[in-house]
Formats: C-alpha cells, structure tokens, sequence
C-alpha cells in the first residue's frame, strides 16, 4: 500500500526554440525504481525518477520517494538481491508515480510550451518484449 509520494526533484527543458514547429512529436514515458530502502519491517521508501522524453524538443524528468507499507523486509531483500520487485507491488508503485508526475509534466509542459504528455499511459508489468531487465515494468 502506498502511505505518501513525495517529490523531490523536477527538471524541464525545451529544446527548441518558442514558435519552431515539429512535426509528429513522439512524447516518451518512462517510470524507473532507483532504489529501495528498508525503514522497518512495515515500511519502505522507493526513490523513484520519472521521465517525458520529446524527441529532440524537450525532457520533464521528475523524482521522489514514495512511502510503502507492507512487507518491507521482502520486497527491500528481493530488489537487493534482483533489483526487481513482485508484480503486484510493481504495479502499484508504478501506477502511483504515473498518476502523481503526469500531472505535476502537464503543468511544466504548459509552462514550457510543449505537448502534454497525455494520455495516461498503461502500466504493463512484466509483459511484453519491451519490459526493461531488472524494472518489470513497461510503459505503452
């Protein structure tokens, strides 16, 4: 269960100069664990970093900690030892990151004159070629 997501880094860039026009603009999303810490045998932090990557016109990467409750001891030995996380918890984290940043992106994109990074995309884990080794995690 997700106690708190918290932020602690935001970093907006365009590329491009205002009013320079690009066609088809192909807005990648990407949501990474960077590490897990164990706080008691309840509770864990998981930093994260979120990215919107705009081809060449600009990047939003966003990063923070999210509070987790639940079986701490596991889940902090199990990515110690494979640097992955069981599917369900994954789903979660991942899901939480994407519905806390794609907002906080929109924002930043409005600012920044780009696109926002919307739709929602899908959280798939574990599925599919694309899944990154150690993530479990692919983003459609």
């Amino acid at each position: 269960m997700i106690k708190n997501v918290e932020l602690v880094s935001v970093d907006a860039r365009r590329f491009t100069k205002s009013g320079e026009r690009v066609a088809n603009v192909r807005i990648d999303h990407n949501s990474t664990v960077t590490m897990i810490t164990e706080l008691n045998n309840k509770e864990a932090n998981v930093d994260f970093r979120f990215t919107a990557n705009y081809q060449g016109m600009g990047l939003i990467k966003i990063e923070g900690r999210i509070l987790y409750e639940g079986d701490a001891a596991a889940l902090s030995r199990q990515w110690g030892s494979e640097s992955k996380m069981p599917d369900q918890v994954a789903s979660e984290i991942h899901t939480a990151v994407m519905g806390t940043c794609i907002p906080e992106a929109v924002m930043l994109a409005r600012d920044l004159r780009l696109p926002p990074p919307i739709p929602m995309p899908q959280v798939n884990i574990g599925k599919g070629p694309q899944a990154k080794p150690g993530s479990g995690i692919e983003v459609a």
